[in-house]
C-alpha cells in the first residue's frame, strides 16, 4: 500500500533525499569561515600582484644576471660566489634554470612569485592563528602584510622575488617552529629551526637576521618582567635554542667572509646616516603600514621609491602614534610588542647603514620600499600580538589604565566603532591608490620597448649586417654595470642576438630607440696633412707617424679610417704600444676597427713595396649611431 502523498512529503527520508546539506566546499567553508575568509585574501592578493607584474617586466638587475647565467656552468664556482655581495647558491641555481628556460618570457617568472607569495601567505596565517587569540582580528595583520605597498616590488621583480620571498618563508616557518619550541621544549621543533634558518640563508645573507629576531620574540613575547630579567630568562631556559643558532651563524660569516666580493658602502658621514633613518622610517616604514606611500618617484626601469606627501606622512606618524597609546592602554603587553618591531627595524636599519649609504645610490637607500619587505613581515605579527593578544598571555582585555568613564558610555562607544571603521576604509583606499600609482609606474618599461624595437629591426636586417659590441642605453641598463651593460652582454638571453665584429667597412650599431643605424666615430680627430692634395702620405715599406689633435688616454677604443689607396695591401695600424693589422683595398674606402690604446699620434705602416695611401680622415672614439 503506497504512502499518502502528503505524508510522503513530510517524511524524514524524503526531507533528506531533497536536503542533502552544503557539499564539501560549503562544509569547508562552515567549520573555519575565518580561514575560508583568509585563503580568500591570499587568493585576491596573490592574482592582483600577478597582474600588476605581467604589467612591467625585466629591469637592468635582471638583464645583468641573465647575461652572467648564460655565460657559466651550473657548478660551485658559480653557486658559491655572490651577486652584489649576496651570497645566495639557491637563489642563484632557481635563475640559472629558469633563464635557460624561459629567458626573457615573463609568464614562467610571474608564476613563479605567485607561488612564493602564496606560500609565504599561507604560512603567515597559520603562524598567526597559532601565535594569537582566534577570531575575525586575525584578518587584519593577515590583509597589512598580503595588501602592504611596500612589498610590491618583492611580487613585481623576480630578482627581488628571489632575494626576499624565500628568505621571508623561512622567517615565518622558523617563528612557528620556535613558538612550538618555546610552548613544549621538543628538540624537534628546535630542528626545524636550524632548518629554515639554512633555507633563507641558502638565498639571501639577510635571513641571518632571524637569528636575533628569534630572541628578541622570545624576550619580548615568551617572559614577563624587566627587561634584565626577561634577558636572563630567555638565556637561561632557551639556551639550547641560542647555541645552536650561533654556531650556525658563526660558520656561515666564516664561509661568507672568505667570498670574493667588493668593498662595502661604508656612510661617509653622520649626517648621511640620520639622513637615511629619517628616510627609512620616515618616508618609507611608518607611512608604508598605513597604505602609504601614495606617491613614488620614478627610478627609470627599476621600481619606483617612495616619495610620500609631506600632510599624509605625518598624519601616518600621528595614526600610528595613537594606534601605539591606545593597543598599549588595552593590553600592557601590546608595548612590548611595538618594541619588538622598533629592535628588528633598527637591525635592518643598521644593517644597510654598514653596508650601502657610501655608494653611488646611497642617497636612496632609504626610500627603496624591498629593503624593508621582511619588517612588514614583522610587522604584521607584531600588531597582531598588539590588536588581539597572544593565546599564552592570560592578562585581561583591559589594562590597569581604565579608560575614562565617559568613554565607556554607548554614544563614545559608537564614535570610537565608526572612527575605527573610518580609518580602516581611508587605509583601505590609500592602499589601492598606493598599489595603483605603482602599477603606472611599473608598465613603463624601456627595456621592454628596447628589445622589441631591436628585435623587429634584426628581423628586417639585410644579410650581412654587422654590430660593434656598444653599451645599451643608460636607462635600460646603467652605466656601473660595466661590462654587462654591454649589447653582448643584453642579447644574449634574446631570441635574435646581433652579430659583433671587431672590424667592418659598414658596421652598425642600435640608437637609443633600438634601431639600427650606421656607426660614426665621436671622438679625436688627425691633425691636417702637409702633403698637397693628399693630407698624410703613407708609402709601402716606410713608416708613417699621424698626429692627432689631441692625447688619448688608455681606453678602448673604435677607430674610423678613412683613405685613398693606389692598390690592396695590408697594413699595420699603432696607438701607443696597442697594435692592430687591417686589410686595404684600392680606391676610396672607410674602414672601422676596435684598439685599445693610448697616445697623441697613430703609425700606419703598409706591407707593400709599390702602394700609396692618402687620408685626412681618421677618428679615434665612441661608436654612435648615425643621426
Amino acid at each position: 500500500m503506497s504512502m499518502p502523498q502528503a505524508a510522503a512529503e513530510t517524511h524524514p527520508a524524503a526531507v533528506g533525499a531533497e536536503d542533502d546539506g552544503p557539499g564539501p566546499i560549503g562544509r569547508w567553508i562552515a567549520a573555519d569561515r575565518v580561514r575560508a575568509v583568509a585563503i580568500a585574501l591570499i587568493v585576491v592578493s596573490v592574482a592582483s600582484r600577478a597582474g600588476l607584474a605581467a604589467r612591467g617586466w625585466f629591469s637592468q638587475d635582471e638583464f645583468v644576471i641573465a647575461a652572467q647565467v648564460l655565460d657559466t656552468r651550473l657548478d660551485p664556482d658559480y653557486l658559491l660566489g655572490t651577486f652584489n655581495n649576496h651570497l645566495m647558491p639557491a637563489g642563484l641555481a632557481v635563475a640559472w634554470v629558469m633563464v635557460r628556460l624561459a629567458g626573457f618570457t615573463g609568464w614562467p617568472w610571474i608564476l613563479l612569485l605567485a607561488a612564493g607569495q602564496a606560500a609565504v601567505g599561507i604560512a603567515l596565517y597559520r603562524l598567526l592563528r597559532d601565535l594569537l587569540r582566534p577570531g575575525w582580528g586575525l584578518l587584519v595583520p593577515l590583509s597589512l602584510f598580503l595588501f602592504s605597498p611596500l612589498t610590491l616590488e618583492v611580487s613585481s621583480l623576480w630578482l627581488v622575488g628571489l632575494l626576499v620571498l624565500p628568505p621571508q618563508l623561512a622567517l615565518v616557518l622558523a617563528v612557528a617552529a620556535h613558538v612550538r619550541y618555546v610552548r613544549t621544549g621538543r628538540r624537534r621543533h628546535l630542528a626545524l629551526v636550524a632548518f629554515w634558518v639554512v633555507f633563507g640563508l641558502l638565498f639571501d645573507t639577510k635571513a641571518l637576521l632571524i637569528v636575533p629576531l628569534l630572541f628578541l620574540l622570545t624576550a619580548f613575547l615568551f617572559t614577563k618582567g624587566r627587561a634584565w630579567r626577561s634577558l636572563v630568562t630567555t638565556v637561561v631556559r632557551f639556551w639550547p635554542a641560542w647555541l645552536m643558532l650561533t654556531v650556525l651563524s658563526g660558520a656561515y660569516l666564516a664561509y661568507y667572509l672568505t667570498r670574493p666580493a667588493r668593498g662595502l658602502d661604508e656612510p661617509t658621514s653622520v649626517g648621511q646616516v640620520f639622513s637615511f633613518l629619517s628616510d627609512l622610517v620616515g618616508d618609507t616604514m611608518v607611512p608604508g603600514l598605513l597604505g602609504g606611500p601614495w606617491r613614488w618617484t620614478d627610478a627609470g626601469d627599476g621600481p619606483p621609491l617612495s616619495d610620500p606627501y609631506d600632510i599624509a606622512k605625518w598624519l601616518s606618524w600621528a595614526v600610528l602614534a595613537a594606534l601605539i597609546v591606545v593597543t598599549v592602554r588595552r593590553r600592557p603587553s601590546a608595548g612590548r610588542a611595538w618594541l619588538l618591531l622598533a629592535c628588528y627595524l633598527g637591525l635592518v636599519a643598521a644593517l644597510f647603514a654598514v653596508t650601502r649609504l657610501g655608494g653611488p645610490l646611497g642617497p636612496l637607500v632609504g626610500v627603496v620600499p624591498r629593503y624593508v619587505a621582511d619588517v612588514v613581515l614583522v610587522a604584521a605579527i607584531c600588531v597582531g600580538v598588539a590588536l588581539l593578544g597572544m593565546k599564552d598571555n592570560d592578562e585581561d582585555d583591559v589594562s590597569a589604565w581604565p579608560l575614562p568613564t565617559a568613554l565607556r558610555e554607548p554614544g563614545a562607544f559608537a564614535v570610537g566603532l565608526v572612527s575605527m571603521i573610518v580609518l580602516l576604509a581611508t587605509i583601505g583606499v590609500g592602499t589601492l591608490w598606493s598599489t595603483a600609482r605603482f602599477g603606472d609606474n611599473w608598465s613603463t618599461k624601456y627595456g621592454r620597448d628596447y628589445l622589441a624595437t631591436t628585435q623587429a629591426e634584426l628581423a628586417a636586417a639585410p644579410p650581412g649586417t654587422v654590430f660593434f659590441d656598444t653599451v645599451v642605453p643608460d636607462r635600460v641598463v646603467a652605466g656601473y654595470f660595466w661590462p654587462d651593460n654591454l649589447q653582448s652582454h643584453f642579447f644574449r638571453p634574446a631570441e635574435r642576438r646581433p652579430t659583433f665584429v671587431t672590424m667592418s667597412e659598414k658596421p652598425s650599431t642600435f640608437d637609443e630607440n633600438g634601431r639600427i643605424r650606421p656607426v660614426v666615430v665621436e671622438g679625436r680627430k688627425v691633425a691636417p696633412g702637409t702633403v698637397e692634395g693628399c693630407g698624410h702620405l703613407a708609402e709601402g715599406g716606410r713608416t708613417a707617424r699621424i698626429p692627432m689633435d689631441g692625447y688619448l688616454t688608455e681606453w678602448p677604443y673604435v677607430v674610423h679610417f678613412g683613405y685613398v689607396s693606389s692598390g690592396d695591401s695590408t697594413a699595420v695600424f699603432k696607438l701607443g704600444a696597442a697594435t692592430r693589422e687591417i686589410t686595404l683595398k684600392e680606391g676610396l674606402n672607410d674602414l672601422f676597427f676596435m684598439l685599445e690604446g693610448a697616445g697623441s699620434a697613430v703609425e700606419l705602416t703598409l706591407d707593400t713595396p709599390d702602394v700609396r695611401l692618402c687620408t685626412n680622415l681618421v677618428t679615434i672614439g665612441r661608436a654612435v649611431p648615425k643621426p
